[in-house]
């Protein structure tokens, strides 16, 4: 069996793309396969195959990143023909291969729909991704809740109990680092046990400086006395708005201010005239899914990843 990127084969990358978006776990189309290759944000050194000794395509894997980016940020897709007697083998096979090319191991985003651990042939599906995940160092699971908002849901008022003003890069950064204490958010708690909370704050406030954002679009939350109560860190991704960042400092959890900071966000993003606005949260973290409940955003999906334990 051979693994290989499609810029190996100079008919590969037409293989690819014409591999059948088939199976449970919705694939790419080769439209959006185009589309994503017109944008930069799928390459063909990012685009994997598995073939057999006769030449047929078993397997393929697609890796994401942004159009700027130096190595890819996602496996975007994971697909193995389903007359592969082990489809474990052959994806663990082809994930190491692409792993060992881009010098890292970057996380995979499986999107499911709401209803998936109910379904046995995603069950299925999932299981064997999940394991090649394992077998190639993406043991760390985090499922989020992917929400999305549309005007149709209205756009919330201003309750007055804060305030919102531009702030200086060290302020957001002492925002970051005082919104991390005791945060519910599964990643953050897992990137505190091998950093201090300024080494994080430092990645996070990086991550969202390279989002399609903007970072005049930041904002730090008081109170009417100018006590500082949270951030708000609209952001955007290669296709829509999205809420991006928010939190409350410790002291000032448990009051509602959650709410006002989203809906600052909201309006924000609804004032520029978006018509989706997307936002994701673990399903762990309780409250953060009720605050989108609240403000009317709409479970679309789950979204499993898999990334390798420590991963920036």
């Amino acid at each position: 069996m051979r693994f290989f990127p499609t810029t190996a084969d100079p008919t590969a990358l037409d293989r690819a793309t014409a591999y059948p978006a088939d199976g449970p776990i919705a694939a790419l189309t080769a439209e959006r396969i185009r589309e994503e290759l017109d944008a930069n944000q799928f390459r063909p050194e990012w685009a994997w195959l598995a073939e057999d000794e006769d030449g047929h395509v078993l397997a393929r894997a697609l890796w994401w990143g942004r159009a700027d980016s130096e190595r890819p940020i996602a496996l975007d897709c994971l697909q193995v023909r389903a007359t592969v007697a082990d489809p474990v083998s052959v994806a663990t096979r082809l994930l190491d291969a692409g792993h060992a090319a881009f010098g890292a191991r970057p996380l995979y985003n499986l999107s499911l729909p709401a209803d998936w651990s109910s379904r046995s042939e995603l069950t299925e599906a999932v299981a064997w991704r999940r394991e090649a995940g394992l077998r190639t160092g993406l043991s760390r699971e985090i499922q989020r809740l992917r929400y999305e908002w549309t005007p149709a849901a209205g756009v919330p008022e201003a309750s007055g109990r804060l305030t919102f003003r531009e702030g200086s890069d060290e302020e957001f950064l002492e925002a970051f680092v005082r919104v991390s204490a005791d945060s519910l958010d599964q990643a953050t708690c897992d990137e505190l046990r091998t950093k201090n909370a300024w080494q994080l704050a430092e990645e996070d406030m990086k991550f969202y400086l390279d989002c399609p954002g903007e970072r005049s679009w930041w904002r730090l939350a008081e109170l009417l006395d100018g006590t500082l109560a949270g951030l708000a860190v609209p952001s955007a991704t290669p296709y829509n708005r999205n809420v991006g960042y928010l939190g409350v400092v410790p002291e000032q959890r448990g009051k509602g201010l959650v709410d006002e900071i989203l809906a600052e966000i909201t309006r924000f993003h609804a004032t520029e005239r978006a018509e989706r606005i997307t936002a994701t949260t673990d399903i762990t973290n309780v409250p953060m899914a009720a605050a989108f409940d609240r403000a009317e955003y709409e479970v679309t999906e789950i979204r499993m990843v898999l990334e390798a334990p420590g991963a920036a």
